[in-house]
Parts: C-alpha cells; sequence; structure tokens
C-alpha cells in the first residue's frame, strides 16, 4: 500500500468531487435558497444600474433652457446601488454557516473515518503528508463555496442579463461581440488551465513530500543527533524543496502565459463595442446615455470577467486538493463491524485462541494454529524470541487486525461478531513503547477514564507508584510532558500507562512487555502492584524478562509463531526445554549484572 492513500486523480473526476460535496451542503438547504434568492436581487440591481445612469445622462445632455434635474432616474439609481449592497452582505451573511459548517461536518466525519481505519493504514501513512491533503481539502471546500456563490454564479447571471439587454436595445452585433468575447475567454481558459493542473497535482505532492519527510525527521530529532546527520537531514529536505520550487516556477510562467491570453481577448472585446457604440452616436441612432451605458456594462463585466479566470483556476486547484481529502473518506476499512454485531457486557471474560492463524504479508507468516486460553480471572503470560509473534496476539485481541484462520473468542463469542467500541473497552493495555499525548501528566492519567474524579486519578497514580514522583515537580499533575512524553524517562512513561490503565478499570488486561523500562527494585514494587490489579481479571502478560511471570497460571512459549511449550513455571522447568534455557540465561545475566 502506497504512502498517500488517496486514489489518483486519473480514477475521480471533478464531478465525483462535487457529489461528495452536494450533501454536505444540502444540509443547509433553507440558507442555500435563502443566499441564492439575495444572490439574484443584487444582481438585478447591479445590472438595472446603468440603465438609471444612461437616463440621467441622457436627461442632462438636452439644451441648458430645457434642463431639469431628473430626480426618479436619480432616485433609482441610488436605491438600485444601495439595493445591490444590502442584498449582497445578506447573502454572504446568510451563506457563512453553509461554508463553515459544511467543512466543520466533513473535517469531523474526515477525522472520525480515520480513527476507524485499520493500524496497518496508519502504519502505512506518513503523518505530514496526511496533514497537509486535510488542511487543503478543508480550505479548498470553503474557496470552491464561497467562489462558487459569490463570484461564478453571480457573474454568470450578470452575463446572461447584460446579453439580453444589448440584444433588447441595440444591434445584434453587441450581443454577439459580447458573448463572442465570453465564450473565447471561456474555452482558453478552460483549456489552458487543464494543462496548468499537472504542475498544481505535481505541487501537492512535492510539498505533502517535503512535509512529510520534515516531520519525520523532527520526530527522530534523538536519531538525527545520535548519528550526527543534521546536515544529511537538511540536504534531503533541501532536494525536496528544489524539486518543489521547479515545479512551482512552471507553474508560475504558465499562469504568466494565460493571464496574458486572457488580457488580450478581453482588450479586443473591449475595444470592438466601444467602437460599435461610438460609430452609433456619430451615425446618430445612439445618444451619448447609451455610449455610457455600454461602457459601464463593459466596465461592470471586465472586473469579474477578469476574476474569473482566477476564480475557474483556484476552484480546480480546490478540486484537485479536495480530491485528496475525499479519497481519504472513501479509503475502506479493513476491520469493519459486521451488520450484526453485538456489545460486549460482562465484568468476567474467558477468552481462547482457537487455531489462530495470521500474517500481515502473504509471504510473512506470523502465528500458525495458536491456541490456548485464558479462562476468566486468570493469568496466561506468553514468552518467545524477538519475531516469535508476541504483540501480534494484543493487536488480534484489540481487532486491529482480523486473523487469517481460526477465531479468537471471549465467553464464547467470536470477536469479529462484536462491535470493536465494546470490545476495547472491556480491555486495558500497557504497552511496551508508551507514548503520550503532549499535554500534562493529569491529562494522560485520565485518558484511560475521562469521566474520572481527581481522587481516582490520584489512586491510579498511587498503585502505579508515580504520585509521589509527580509531587516532587514543581507544577505536579499538570506538569506538561512533551511531544510523545520525551519530557519522562522511559520509566516515568511506563508507570503513567500503567496509571492510565488501572484508571480504565477494564475486565481484560494486557501488559505487553509492561516493566521493561523500569529498574529492577522499581519493577518489583509495580509487579506486586501489577498482580494485585490483575486479580480476578483475565491478564494476558507479553513477558521478555521471565522473571515477572514466574507466578502466572500458565505460561506460553511461541517460536516462529507456534506453540513450543506450555505449563506453570515450574513444570516448564523441569521439562528442560526451551523456557529454562531462557529462565538459565536470564539468569547468568542477573548474577553476572549483580557482580558489576
Amino acid at each position: 500500500m502506497s504512502a498517500s492513500p488517496a486514489p489518483s486523480s486519473s480514477k475521480r473526476n471533478d464531478l465525483s468531487v462535487l457529489k461528495s460535496l452536494l450533501p454536505y451542503v444540502w444540509q443547509f438547504k433553507y440558507r442555500v435558497i435563502a443566499a441564492l434568492a439575495c444572490l439574484v436581487a443584487a444582481k438585478v440591481a447591479s445590472v438595472i444600474l446603468p440603465i438609471f445612469l444612461k437616463d440621467i445622462v441622457d436627461q442632462l445632455s438636452v439644451p441648458a433652457t430645457l434642463m431639469a434635474l431628473p430626480v426618479a432616474a436619480l432616485l433609482g439609481y441610488g436605491f438600485a446601488r444601495l439595493a445591490s449592497s444590502v442584498f449582497g452582505e445578506l447573502r454572504d451573511a446568510l451563506f457563512a454557516r453553509v461554508t463553515q459548517g459544511s467543512v466543520r461536518r466533513i473535517a469531523t466525519q474526515l477525522f472520525s473515518h480515520l480513527f476507524s481505519l485499520s493500524l496497518r493504514f496508519h502504519m502505512d501513512r506518513q503523518t505530514g503528508g496526511l496533514s497537509r491533503d486535510i488542511e487543503r481539502g478543508t480550505k479548498g471546500i470553503g474557496f470552491l463555496l464561497n467562489f462558487t456563490v459569490f463570484n461564478i454564479l453571480p457573474t454568470l447571471l450578470e452575463l446572461s442579463m447584460v446579453t439580453g439587454i444589448l440584444m433588447w436595445r441595440y444591434d445584434i452585433r453587441f450581443a454577439a461581440v459580447t458573448l463572442g468575447t465570453i465564450g473565447a475567454y471561456i474555452i482558453f481558459t478552460l483549456l489552458v488551465t487543464e494543462k496548468r493542473m499537472v504542475y498544481r497535482r505535481t505541487m501537492n505532492s512535492l510539498d505533502s513530500k517535503a512535509n512529510s519527510k520534515a516531520i519525520d525527521a523532527l520526530l527522530n530529532y534523538e536519531t538525527v543527533k545520535y548519528f550526527g546527520n543534521e546536515t544529511y537531514e537538511v540536504s534531503r529536505y533541501d532536494r525536496n524543496l528544489g524539486e518543489w520550487a521547479d515545479s512551482a516556477v512552471k507553474n508560475q510562467i504558465s499562469l504568466n502565459l494565460l493571464n496574458i491570453g486572457q488580457g488580450v481577448i478581453i482588450t479586443v472585446g473591449v475595444t470592438l463595442l466601444l467602437w460599435l457604440s461610438a460609430s452609433g452616436v456619430v451615425s446618430k441612432t445612439m445618444t451619448v446615455g447609451d455610449v455610457v451605458l455600454v461602457s459601464a456594462y463593459l466596465t461592470q463585466l471586465y472586473a469579474p470577467l477578469n476574476f474569473l479566470g482566477f476564480v475557474y483556476r483556484e476552484i480546480k486547484h480546490s478540486l484537485a486538493d479536495m480530491d485528496r481529502m475525499f479519497g481519504l473518506l472513501a479509503q475502506g476499512q479493513e476491520v469493519a463491524d459486521h451488520p450484526d454485531a453485538h456489545k460486549l457486557k460482562s465484568r468476567q471474560a474467558e477468552i481462547v485462541f482457537e487455531g489462530v492463524d495470521f500474517n500481515y504479508e502473504d509471504d510473512r507468516p506470523i502465528l500458525r494454529n495458536v491456541s490456548f486460553s485464558i479462562p476468566a480471572g486468570k493469568t496466561v503470560a506468553v514468552v518467545g524470541s524477538s519475531g516469535a509473534g508476541k504483540s501480534t496476539l494484543s493487536k488480534l485481541l484489540f481487532r486491529f487486525y482480523d486473523v487469517n484462520g481460526g477465531a479468537i473468542r471471549i465467553n464464547g463469542q467470536d470477536i469479529r461478531e462484536l462491535t470493536q467500541a465494546s470490545l476495547r473497552q472491556h480491555i486495558g493495555i500497557v504497552p511496551q513503547d508508551t507514548v503520550l499525548f503532549n499535554d500534562t501528566i493529569l491529562y494522560n492519567i485520565a485518558y484511560g477514564n475521562p469521566l474520572a474524579s481527581q481522587d481516582e486519578i490520584i489512586r491510579a497514580a498511587q498503585a502505579a507508584r508515580i504520585h509521589d514522583f509527580v509531587l516532587s515537580l514543581p507544577k505536579g499533575y499538570e506538569t506538561l510532558v512533551g511531544e510523545r512524553g520525551l519530557k519522562l524517562s522511559g520509566g516515568e512513561k511506563q508507570r503513567v500507562a500503567i496509571a492510565r490503565t488501572i484508571l480504565k478499570d477494564p475486565p481484560i488486561l494486557v501488559f505487553d512487555e509492561a516493566t521493561s523500562a523500569l529498574d529492577t527494585r522499581t519493577e518489583r514494587a509495580i509487579q506486586q502492584e501489577l498482580e494485585q490489579v490483575a486479580r480476578d481479571r483475565s491478564t494476558l502478560m507479553i513477558a521478555h524478562r521471565l522473571s515477572t511471570i514466574v507466578n502466572a497460571d500458565e505460561i506460553i512459549v511461541l517460536e516462529h509463531g507456534s506453540v513450543l511449550e506450555r505449563g506453570t513455571h515450574a513444570q516448564l522447568l523441569r521439562l528442560q526445554g526451551r523456557y529454562a534455557q531462557m529462565w538459565a540465561m536470564q539468569q547468568a545475566g542477573d548474577e553476572a549484572s549483580l557482580d558489576v
């Protein structure tokens, strides 16, 4: 799977993007209808302005002896100008909720959808590029809606009305020149802009790539420093920006050529219309007021028509940006709830792994016919060498992935028949690699149960043996832990994770190397607390240090994804197999460390 989840533009077109957007906009249909009504009223008022101006000029062009103040024309002109302004502002006010509401709902749905996607998707994607796709897509929605309603529709409506007035009042040549100019302008803009879009798409791709690499390097700041690769990372970032800059220059040059062509077309059209109106005055078939009327329409049309080119280009850019964002929404769920899935409700849980097969890739099997059970309230530990598939068991139990063969059952129910939310609500995990939010210690502990009281949070911290440490900090529980918890040591982060899980109070516990980052003294103290917490709960312990699982009700030894040995600690030692070898090696290592 590629790093970018969105399908290519060739697979989705502008029409499909607009169809995806329409349901969100139509949720505000009454506001949309009211805004369109104001739009029409504002444009009607705008188009009749030059007619009042013509009447004023004609009435003021008579000999001085016959001159009178054109009160009606002046009042009509003032009313039309005021109406155009007022209805325009009302349109903007009404449509603001449509634009912002649509952006909010799409962004919220997309954020929720990303959490529903499988762990495989999130392992493949790059956060920097993904965030850019979302940011550009949501901005594109606002731009598309605003400029469609505020610029494209008003301009097209105004062009239609002006053309009709020119055909009604004057020679058909006026309307023909106007329509010919508009047609040539639109066709030229469309053809050139379509060719320019390849530069925009390339810029987006290179921008996302550069941003992804930069964020990846910053997230791995310590690793970069460890190996002294600052220059390498800066050079790589600069190369990516260089490619982006080359594409941006080509994009700018093509934009300049487009503007030149548009300027030529507009200039030719304006000149022809002025020529026709001036000729009419000379031949006495038109008045000076008619020239003013045509000139006013030309001036009125020139700005929006010239702006229409910019709007069209930007809307095409927005559609390209939205294409990637809606592509994320179209990303299918690898692990989805069954339509008839039901909620898990139990404080006692018997867990059974029944002939489980699993592989991340077709040619790389991870688990082969793994079977074991965790009786309600009992503790089962899984040990084995790196890559044996130990941590995969917890991912399958959480349904981050679905098994390829066999089944995992809780209280006799296949977990694929349960809702994922209720399943995960029943499981608490302390992972080996603890990642914290860039917030306070209080927030990170309370994440286990956001509704917990302050006293419950403190009791959980005390059980995880971190309460005294927190109180020793200047800001106590309000201490910020930094990006990914980097301001805390590995042991401190792990104790926060333990407190968080204790606060969640689930009937099923998973300890994935839960004390691997702790010193021996702290490990022994917390191990006692973990055993106390695990009492009367179904517990899966994934361990590297065998000393932490000697009291487990059963120990499973995994080797190359298969169950090699099983039994209690004493039984496995008597067996003199793989577990006994691992125990002997670790005991020798502990003794050696004590001698140092």
